[in-house]
């Protein structure tokens, strides 16, 4: 079947769905491969659940005019989300970078849905596969297309936006993650500058933030629009004026309170205000998009336990965002008490890294500091105030919940380490 054919039958549903446990009626199913699962095999329960097409790459489970055979689902997957992208013509967002993706694609999304009919990625389904549902996830009435991508090796990115074919693009930074796919700092800024690379290449817009070389850099031969406070003019200025916890920056004659701690997440508001700017967001409407969103998603969230302060980091982790938490954690009041875990997919550089984060974290005024997992267990310690465990479960056997009272607690680590877990036993 050719793809306008099955686009076709894709019109007549209600979405694209790959998981049968998240079947609605009407979806089109489409069942991938994976290591330990062959979709192909719930194909009829598909069917019985709801689905008005089922999408399948092995003719022996071809039951009726509901079952399309193709030669393979994940590449037609990716076809059709192309070719839906481009029967939409609408305009498309991509952004990328090593940390803040998340955080920046949903404050673009809460701006620009002031005044636009917005789809943006849910969650972080940013790979092959969440791309092209996230496409899929588009239709009639969206006037704006925000896209996450994500990536740990080379070659992903640009992949990515062959399929998604963006007309703007944002990177928020060059950091140390994946440095285990990447092969490197100077790896993970060629494959993030990939999007870069594409976007200058079919004449489109790139959103530059002016206060980081790197993009200025990079984007010296490109339409760009800029934003921030230092070098260049920018198109748009945005300055940060504090973080004693939440961001708070001028633009526009405006003050703009957020509720995002941190001042590394002022360059991810800034970029949000910016592309507001950009699409003709009133200043009022930008403002308070700012102003109410809230992280959630053990995103940079503050909450309490009992008399103590916790900030919950611990959707991820790689040593640019450890470090930046860490130098903010600093700057809090009282009794601070770092709860960090392992950093994963680092490669040959995992044991410095891990060691650099130990000895960063013993300088600053930080009261106490628990380090948890395997890697850090094999760090040097040089200070009183640092305790490490091999595994939670050694760090939950050990732990004394009462020993820490009217305390501020970071906690993060990698998304394997499942640092949450902790608030269960705080």
């Amino acid at each position: 079947m050719k793809i306008q054919q099955l686009h076709t039958l894709f019109l007549e549903c209600h979405s694209a769905c790959t998981d049968t446990r998240k079947i609605k009626e009407n979806d089109m199913f489409f069942a991938l491969k994976g290591d330990n699962f062959n979709g192909n095999t719930y194909a009829e329960q598909a069917i019985k659940l709801g689905a008005k097409y089922v999408i399948i790459d092995e003719a022996e489970f071809s039951k009726n005019s509901q079952t399309v055979l193709v030669d393979n689902v994940l590449e037609t997957l990716q076809e059709l989300a192309s070719f839906h992208r481009t029967f939409l013509n609408i305009p498309i967002i991509a952004l990328t970078g090593s940390n803040g993706k998340t955080t920046t694609k949903e404050l673009i999304n809460a701006t620009l849905s002031k005044k636009h009919k917005t789809t943006a990625t849910v969650g972080n389904l940013n790979n092959h596969i969440g791309v092209p549902l996230t496409l899929l996830s588009m239709n009639k009435n969206t006037e704006i297309g925000i896209v996450e991508m994500g990536a740990n090796h080379l070659k992903e990115i640009v992949f990515l936006c062959q399929i998604a074919k963006p007309d703007y693009g944002y990177i928020t930074n060059f950091g140390k993650a994946h440095l285990e796919g990447f092969g490197g700092v100077e790896g993970v800024i060629k494959g993030k500058s990939e999007m870069y690379d594409y976007l200058i290449e079919h004449n489109k817009t790139i959103f530059v933030n002016a206060n980081d070389s790197i993009q200025l850099e990079k984007t010296k031969k490109a339409t760009t629009y800029t934003f921030g406070n230092k070098n260049k003019m920018p198109d748009v200025r945005i300055d940060f004026m504090e973080a004693q916890p939440f961001v708070i920056c001028a633009y526009n004659n405006f003050t703009i309170e957020s509720q995002l701690i941190g001042d590394y997440n002022f360059s991810n508001i800034a970029a949000a205000i910016a592309i507001g700017n950009y699409f003709e967001v009133d200043d009022k409407a930008i403002k308070q998009a700012i102003e109410t969103y809230v992280p959630a998603n053990n995103r940079s969230q503050i909450m309490q336990k009992g008399s103590n302060k916790i900030i919950l980091d611990a959707y991820n982790a790689n040593p640019t965002s450890m470090a930046a938490a860490l130098n903010n954690f600093e700057k809090q009041t009282g009794n601070k008490v770092a709860i960090i875990g392992d950093m994963f997919e680092l490669g040959d550089e995992s044991a410095q890294e891990h060691q650099n984060i130990v000895d960063l974290a013993n300088l600053l005024n930080i009261d106490s500091i628990i380090l948890l997992g395997e890697n850090f267990y094999q760090t040097r310690i040089d200070s009183s105030k640092s305790t490490k465990y091999k595994s939670f479960s050694d760090f939950k056997g050990a732990f004394k919940p009462a020993s820490i009272k009217d305390a501020t607690l970071l906690i993060k680590g990698s998304r394997g380490m499942a640092m949450e877990r902790i608030l269960d036993i705080l």
